[in-house]
């Protein structure tokens, strides 16, 4: 099974890490993986060992014939169009419905829009041959608004590489808080640096990433001991200066970030967002989205006992191990595209 991904983000994020994860592990499927990246995100892709086209961001345009005609030479069986949200990526997933049976991938709940432009949207989503959602809720939001057949819509939780020699919190004298992301309003930085400034108790903090609005929350953090040491490249070795590990977020999925650190063997502290709650149980602890009281208490907590973050980080390891590692994730995403290939373009319902 020849497998198409299309990356057309602007940004590196979590959607490009789940793609990363599926390219590595195709052959592990029985399949051969190409992809066809927009130019933002091209040079993430540019270790892999894959076939890779790189071509104009279409996020914001009406066409896309260069993706279309990077797809058309790769010869897929079947392609995957990452999408940012339900209403993003239109040229792309047209010019991948010209050329094989397309899978999109949603990894965001968000606007479905009304009147004739969801109508709009809506044929385009039934032509798709399935619908592979990072939550419930992206699942249950294309088949409530958007009419998707229950029976093409499927859900497949996140998952992450989980290492063999996890680093556990860092151990430091002063506890070490972190965070990394996309620094805009999605991921609620602005928050956890509310939150930190309700705290009483010994602390540092590094909030690592870019994005729009850095600048702001620079400023929003004066007078903390916090630091911003902006990309981050190295996860692992992020992971491993920590005591601590936070996810602010106003809207996600299942965030990679998070099954990362857990991986590690951290303590993490999470907003209730996507299928968190029901992914960690009680294996990290879980506040509510925007409530920097309930964050600020959550991280006092585990800021004040040692060993309460030990026994959490060791529990979010068990969990890791158990549910959240990539091989699985990957291995259910292409059960569900096997099932896609082989239908002919633009195959689900007219």
């Amino acid at each position: 099974m020849r497998v198409s991904f299309v990356a057309d983000s602007d940004a590196w994020g979590g959607a490009e890490v789940w793609l990363t994860h599926h390219l590595r592990r195709a052959a592990a499927s029985s399949a051969t993986a190409s992809v066809v990246c927009a130019e933002p995100v091209a040079p993430g892709f540019a270790h892999l060992d894959v076939d890779r086209a790189v071509v104009p961001l279409t996020r914001h345009t009406a066409t896309a014939p260069a993706t279309r005609e990077a797809l058309t030479a790769q010869r897929p069986d079947v392609v995957v169009v990452n999408l940012v949200d339900p209403a993003s990526n239109a040229a792309a997933v047209d010019a991948a419905l010209e050329v094989a049976p397309t899978a999109g991938v949603l990894h965001l709940v968000g606007d479905t829009r009304t009147g004739g432009q969801r109508s709009v949207l809506a044929a385009r989503y039934r032509r798709l041959a399935a619908l592979v959602g990072t939550s419930t809720a992206a699942r249950a939001q294309v088949v409530t608004d958007l009419g998707v057949d229950p029976a093409r819509a499927h859900v497949v939780p996140n998952g992450v590489d989980v290492p063999p020699d996890p680093a556990g919190p860092a151990g430091r004298a002063v506890p070490r808080v972190g965070a990394f992301g996309r620094l805009t309003a999605q991921k609620g930085f602005d928050v956890l640096l509310a939150a930190l400034r309700r705290l009483d108790v010994p602390f540092d903090a590094v909030l690592g990433g870019a994005g729009r609005d850095g600048e702001a929350l620079r400023a929003a953090a004066a007078g903390l001991p916090v630091t911003f040491p902006g990309w981050v490249g190295d996860v692992r070795g992020f992971l491993a200066g920590l005591d601590l590990f936070v996810v602010s977020s106003r809207v996600e999925a299942l965030p990679l970030v998070l099954l990362e650190a857990m991986a590690e063997g951290l303590p993490c502290v999470s907003t209730d967002v996507g299928d968190v709650r029901a992914a960690v149980g009680e294996d990290a602890v879980v506040v509510p989205v925007e409530d920097a009281a309930a964050l600020a208490a959550a991280l006092r907590g585990l800021l004040l006992d040692p060993a309460a973050r030990t026994a959490l980080g060791a529990r979010a390891r068990a969990r890791a191990e158990r549910d959240l590692g990539a091989d699985r994730m990957a291995a259910r995403t292409y059960r569900v595209l096997s099932g896609v290939a082989g239908g002919g373009p633009g195959t689900g319902a007219p």
